[in-house]
Formats: structure tokens, C-alpha cells, sequence
């Protein structure tokens, strides 16, 4: 089963790849080329414009943290640029980059149970308000169109986020119940380990301090209003990519096409990157608003340009401050 479970991100990854290739070949790789050619140098305002969703979501997670173990607005932002850098471009399945980025908040001095358990908070307002922004789309969508192949789109993009509601409620559940204590003592049962039961103490300190986060209510709507905000600013992204395209689409429009691709990223967080499935959900939706394929998947390429444009210098900044904190210790030791 360990075998299964660190094999599949890899597997996943591959399969995606081969379904965005297959995508590419049938709607014809040289009109996709030839559309990325026509956007052209506009790839640089768009890959800038991220800033502004990765600024607000950083403004999310750091509104979480008690005002004397705050980070300041800019290490904020950068560990959270590593964060999704890693969960973009590498196979750790959507959550490598929450770990790195409790111990990097760590490492700049919030305290370790309280880094941890700020990860376990924002991942979950993360997938709520993700949520809530892909309902919002698709009952915009149901109110501009009663075309029946709409619908069934619609309703089947509603169910899945459904069943994803009902898992993030369970999730949300189990943490007021000592969700990692819990998990932690059973993983040490199972595998024999006293070294991983005896972790369970640590693990309950975590639990508290999730809580305790969500106790504090004024800290925890700011930050979900800046995470949603986040969410909806993406809507820009699409927008600029039709518009260099030549081919302009007004907000709202942008704003559905955003939104539903969301949701649909959202129930394949197991697939690293959305390889394959941003690709097709993007052309799917696409058709509902009469843009042709190869349009469609200029702006997943576009987002993909992006993902590594800005990813790239995230891993190389995470890789630089581990090699200085290792040197750092090797010389103490």
C-alpha cells in the first residue's frame, strides 16, 4: 500500500500529461502554437497579474497568525510563493508545499505548533472558499443559460462539489476532535512504530492551537474573505489571456470560465499540477461559451507558462535558504 500511495502522484502526473498532449494533437497542435505565437510577449503581464492572487492569499493565511507571532507582510508572501511553487511543480499531490511552508514560517520565528496548525486552518479555508467560488460560477452560469447542454455541465460540476463539501465538513469535523493526536497514535499502532506513537503528545499540541485559530472569529472571516478574494482575482488571468489573444470575452464570462475551473481543480487536487485535467476542463468549458479549442487551451498553456515562470525561482528561493540553514548548522555543529 506505501508503495501504491508514492507511486501514484507519479503516475498521476504522467497520465495527465499524456491527456494534455493527446488535447493539444487533436485540436490541432499548430493552431495552439500559432494562437501562444499571437499572445507573444503578452505572457509577461499575465504572468505578473498572479502577484496580485498570491499577494492576497499570503494576506489570508498571515491574518491567521496572533499578532505576536506574525510575520511581516513581505516573508509572508515569499513563503507562500515557495508553498505553491512546490505544490504546483512538484508530485506531492497539492500539500508538499504546506508542510515546507510551516517550517519555513518556523524558521522565522512563529512557533512550530502554531505554524502547523495555521496550515492545517488556511488549507482548509482554501478548499471552503475555492468551493464557495465555483458554486458562485455555475449558479451564474444556470441564470445566464438554459441551454440543456449547460445544465448538465452545471449540475455535474454542483455534484462534485458536493461530495467534496461533504469530505472538507467530515475534515473540518475531525479537527475539533483531535484529528492529528488521533491519527498519529493510530499510524504508530499500525506500524509498530513507539517513535510515531510517541509523537501523539506534539500532535495534540497542534490539535489545540487549530482551535484555538478558530476561536478567534475576526482573525478567521478576514481571512476568508482575502482567500475568496484571491479566488475571484484569478478572473483577471483568463480575461488578459482573451484579451491579447484578440478574441475578448466580457468579466462575467471570465468569471464562470474561472470558477468552474476551479471546482474542477478542486476535486483533482490528487493529480499534481491538474496536469491534463486544467487542459480539459478549460476546453470543455470552453465550448459552452463558443470558444474553439485551441483557444481554450492557450489559456491552460498560458497558465502552465506561468506555473513555471514564477514556480521555478520559488524552488530555487526554498532550495537557498535550506542550503544556508544547512551550512549555517554544520558550522554550529
Amino acid at each position: 500500500m506505501s508503495r501504491i500511495l508514492r507511486l501514484w502522484p507519479f503516475a498521476a502526473a504522467l497520465l495527465g500529461l499524456a491527456l494534455a498532449i493527446y488535447l493539444i494533437i487533436d485540436a490541432g497542435a499548430e493552431g495552439v502554437a500559432q494562437a501562444m505565437l499571437v499572445v507573444g510577449w503578452g505572457l509577461c503581464p499575465i504572468t505578473l497579474f498572479h502577484v496580485v492572487p498570491l499577494f492576497l492569499s499570503a494576506l489570508a493565511w498571515r491574518a491567521l497568525l496572533p499578532r505576536s507571532s506574525r510575520l511581516d507582510v513581505f516573508n509572508a508572501t515569499w513563503i507562500r510563493w515557495v508553498r505553491e511553487s512546490i505544490n504546483t511543480l512538484l508530485p506531492s499531490a497539492g500539500v508538499g508545499g504546506d508542510v515546507v511552508c510551516a517550517r519555513l514560517a518556523h524558521l522565522w520565528g512563529v512557533p512550530k505548533t502554531l505554524a502547523a496548525a495555521s496550515m492545517v486552518v488556511d488549507l482548509t479555508i482554501g478548499v471552503t472558499t475555492q468551493l464557495l467560488f465555483a458554486t458562485s460560477g455555475v449558479v451564474l452560469l444556470l441564470s445566464r443559460s438554459t441551454d440543456p447542454t449547460v445544465s448538465r455541465v452545471a449540475w455535474a460540476v454542483l455534484a462534485g462539489i458536493g461530495m467534496l463539501s461533504l469530505a472538507t465538513a467530515g475534515f473540518l469535523a475531525a479537527q475539533h476532535r483531535g484529528m492529528l493526536s488521533v491519527s498519529t497514535k493510530l499510524a504508530g499502532g499500525l506500524l509498530g512504530l513507539d517513535r510515531v506513537s510517541g509523537m501523539a503528545g506534539s500532535a495534540s499540541a497542534v490539535d489545540d492551537a487549530v482551535v484555538r485559530l478558530y476561536r478567534d472569529r475576526s482573525a478567521f472571516y478576514r481571512a476568508n474573505l482575502m482567500r475568496l478574494a484571491a479566488w475571484v482575482s484569478g478572473t483577471g488571468e483568463i480575461w488578459l489571456v482573451m484579451q491579447f489573444l484578440g478574441q475578448p470575452i466580457p468579466i462575467a464570462q471570465a468569471f464562470i470560465f474561472e470558477s468552474l475551473g476551479a471546482g474542477i481543480r478542486a476535486v483533482a487536487f490528487m493529480v499534481p499540477g491538474q496536469l491534463g485535467i486544467l487542459e480539459s476542463s478549460f476546453v470543455l468549458f470552453g465550448a459552452l461559451f463558443g470558444i474553439p479549442p485551441q483557444s481554450a487551451l492557450t489559456i491552460s498553456l498560458s497558465r502552465r507558462v506561468r506555473e513555471l515562470a514564477l514556480g521555478v525561482p520559488g524552488l530555487w528561493i526554498w532550495q537557498l535558504v535550506e542550503g544556508r540553514r544547512l551550512r549555517q548548522n554544520s558550522k554550529i555543529g
